[in-house]
């Protein structure tokens, strides 16, 4: 049975895990920490997705590390290259001698007598317990075992396949097969072009509604001609620097001029399309941009094969499965071989894991988040969540920095425990702001935000770098004991 109490125990091995260790071994090396990992490999959602094309659907140039370069001109690059960035990343840093497979947190505990967390976890070789002075939260935010499901009238009267992406048969043939897409979100979007380029005959998205689709050159000019000039490292940070900016324009922009914004994307969509295709039924989204994650499209490699006649857009409900493929409520029909459900993802915090202080247990959905990083009335705690309107990594790499700093702090004053205490602050607004299906569908379970800082959540990596990097940890929001 493990007994050793640790200084940090992080848990998930995946993009946000990986960044947490390599701050805690260059900023905190005198921390004694281990990353928990559930499975038996490393790169959470990288290694985990399978199906045809997966690829980041941020630029590679803010969703890397801001300490590794991405020595690749491609901004978005596909889910073997990430991986493979992630592997490099913990054999360079000796970040993999601190992993350990197989090592599912099933519960934690904190004790204010004992002043630390106790973690029930999972192995092979049976249940252990595990002991920590600072639990770190990296798990992500959806459930790797089940996804967003729903059933369709007839299912069983489909004579072809149905086929969820986020557990995508190993041996699935699509050559020369008519495909069915339901969805209208990143996954549907990468999907309808690999299949095509896969051998598809043709293939079908089907939405309920459209999203906004925006075209990104995949080859960053500016990176490539930086590094005839400059080093590698300086490289990268100059054009990170740039699609920053970009990103924070793009959502400024969004929000001001919301109508403005909405005629650029529709515009811009109509530009690469057939003439006279039907954009506003299908690329004319009924809400704002940014109210729901834009999706980006590399080249405009969707919009190419809708032009090439190879793929199209059904927009409108479905009323049942027929033997041959979808009835739709407009009465059309879209025959398929292959159904692929890219209907979303479902909502789960901690890893599926439980949550207690003192044997009670911890109502996360009650609760408000501090700086977006650590959760009101709970010790020694921080939670790794990026950002919903820029890349996830950006938020990561602060919350990480954020706890090597806090760290430091109670060290320096001898602090053994923190908890952030809420104000008279609360809202009744989840800490996402965002109307997404999968956000809306958890509202529930997500934890809240509050009205002003540092319990309000502004999803800006400028006031959070300039917060967490140069403002104090000192704060009346925290309580600190010795």
């Amino acid at each position: 049975m493990e007994n050793k109490l640790y200084d940090v125990l992080i848990i998930g091995a995946g993009i946000s895990g990986i960044g947490m260790g390599y701050w805690l071994n260059k900023k905190c090396p005198e921390k004694n920490y281990k990353i928990l990992e559930a499975r038996n490999k490393i790169g959470g959602t990288w290694s985990l997705f399978q199906y045809p094309g997966v690829r980041s659907d941020s630029d590679m140039f803010t969703f890397g590390y801001r300490f590794k370069p991405w020595n690749d001109p491609q901004s978005i690059s596909s889910g073997d290259k990430i991986l493979k960035y992630l592997k490099s990343t913990t054999a360079e840093n000796n970040i993999d001698d601190n992993i350990l497979f197989n090592h599912k947190m099933t519960t934690a505990n904190w004790s204010d007598e004992a002043k630390c967390w106790e973690l029930k976890v999972e192995t092979k070789e049976g249940n252990l317990t595990y002991t920590c002075k600072f639990l770190s939260i990296c798990t992500g935010y959806y459930d790797y075992k089940e996804s967003y499901r729903p059933t369709f009238e007839n299912e069983n009267d489909f004579e072809g396949k149905i086929v969820v992406p986020q557990f995508w048969p190993k041996d699935l043939d699509y050559t020369g097969k008519k495909v069915a897409i339901v969805g209208s979100g990143a996954t549907a979007v990468t999907l309808v072009p690999s299949m095509v380029k896969g051998g598809a005959e043709h293939v079908t998205m089907i939405q309920r509604s459209p999203t906004y689709i925006m075209n990104l050159p995949n080859r960053n000019q500016m990176f490539i001609s930086l590094k005839k000039y400059i080093s590698l490292k300086w490289a990268y940070k100059v054009t990170r620097w740039k699609n920053i900016a970009l990103q924070m324009l793009s959502f400024g922009l969004s929000r001001v001029f919301p109508k403005w914004m909405k005629d650029m994307l529709i515009k811009a969509a109509a530009k690469q399309l057939p003439e006279g295709y039907p954009v506003d039924k299908h690329f004319n989204p009924t809400y704002n941009p940014w109210d729901q994650r834009l999706c980006v499209v590399p080249d405009g490699d969707l919009f190419s094969v809708i032009k090439e006649g190879k793929a199209s857009v059904a927009t409108d409900q479905i009323s049942h499965f027929t033997k041959t493929g979808i009835s739709l409520k407009s009465g059309d029909q879209i025959d398929a071989d292959i159904i692929v459900l890219a209907t979303g993802l479902k909502v789960l915090l901690l890893g599926g894991a439980a949550l207690s202080v003192n044997g009670e247990l911890a109502k996360i959905n009650q609760s408000m988040i501090y700086k977006g990083m650590m959760v009101s009335n709970i010790p020694n705690l921080i939670y790794a969540f990026g950002y919903t309107n820029a890349s996830w990594t950006l938020k990561v790499d602060l919350t990480a920095n954020y706890l090597c700093k806090l760290l430091k702090y109670m060290d320096k004053h001898s602090y053994e425990v923190v908890i952030p205490h809420e104000e008279n602050a609360a809202s009744n607004e989840s800490f996402l702001n965002l109307n997404s299906g999968y956000i809306e569908r958890a509202k529930e379970i997500l934890p809240k935000q509050g009205k002003r800082r540092p319990w309000r959540v502004y999803q800006s990596y400028l006031v959070d770098m300039l917060a967490t990097r140069f403002g104090k940890v000192k704060d009346k929001a925290l309580q600190f004991e010795k």
